[in-house]
């Protein structure tokens, strides 16, 4: 956090002052006295002008391509919202927007190697064009794509739909409407920072 706060010539008071937090906090943080919670994290994240996931990483990130997400979903409202959230939250990703699963799959297989496709894929299952329960299998039965993560965007009420997704291989969960909290939620156990941003030498879990 040092790291940055310097970059942009911010005092602990200023930065303190920009993320809506007390300077002795931002102290006991820089000198690893205090643990972050998640919540401000995202306020420091927002005061520094950078992504929660860049902000836990050590130092500014090193020259490297960002990666792709893909978003699979058909509602234009959802889309809208859950592509306003990913912006609200700093993701400078390239992400596409596919609408059904035949444009996935299709997408997905046709970028060639590895590295060529998306590292991330948001799923909504709640889509009324082809149970996106069944786009999850399709992909984790590939040996060229299972490998990719998958995190299911479902409903207040999609708890079967969690449990399924679990069973089919979905790396993740996040309860619609899809925010920054709930998004950073998952980062942890997707490794999300190499997720993010590929290093040229290759990411480092």
């Amino acid at each position: 956090m040092r790291v940055w706060r310097d970059r942009l010539g911010f005092s602990q008071e200023k930065l303190a002052e920009l993320a809506g937090l007390h300077r002795t906090y931002v102290s006991d943080v820089e000198r690893g006295a205090r643990n972050l919670s998640l919540h401000s994290i995202l306020k420091l994240a927002a005061a520094l002008h950078i992504s929660a996931a860049t902000l836990l990483m050590e130092g500014p990130p090193p020259p490297g391509r960002m990666l792709e997400i893909l978003l699979v979903a058909d509602d234009a409202r959802e889309v809208e919202l859950t592509l306003k959230a990913l912006r609200g939250a700093r993701l400078l990703n390239q992400i596409q927007v596919v609408s059904d699963g035949a444009a996935a799959l299709e997408f997905l297989l046709g970028r060639g190697e590895p590295n060529g496709r998306p590292h991330l894929i948001l799923l909504d299952l709640g889509r009324p064009k082809r149970d996106g329960l069944a786009i999850l299998k399709q992909i984790k039965a590939n040996p060229r794509l299972r490998d990719l993560p998958v995190v299911v965007l479902v409903g207040a009420k999609g708890s079967k739909n969690i449990a399924a997704s679990k069973r089919l291989g979905a790396d993740g969960h996040v309860v619609k409407p899809v925010n920054a909290q709930n998004l950073w939620a998952v980062a942890p156990g997707l490794n999300l920072n190499w997720a993010l941003l590929s290093m040229e030498s290759g990411p480092t879990v």
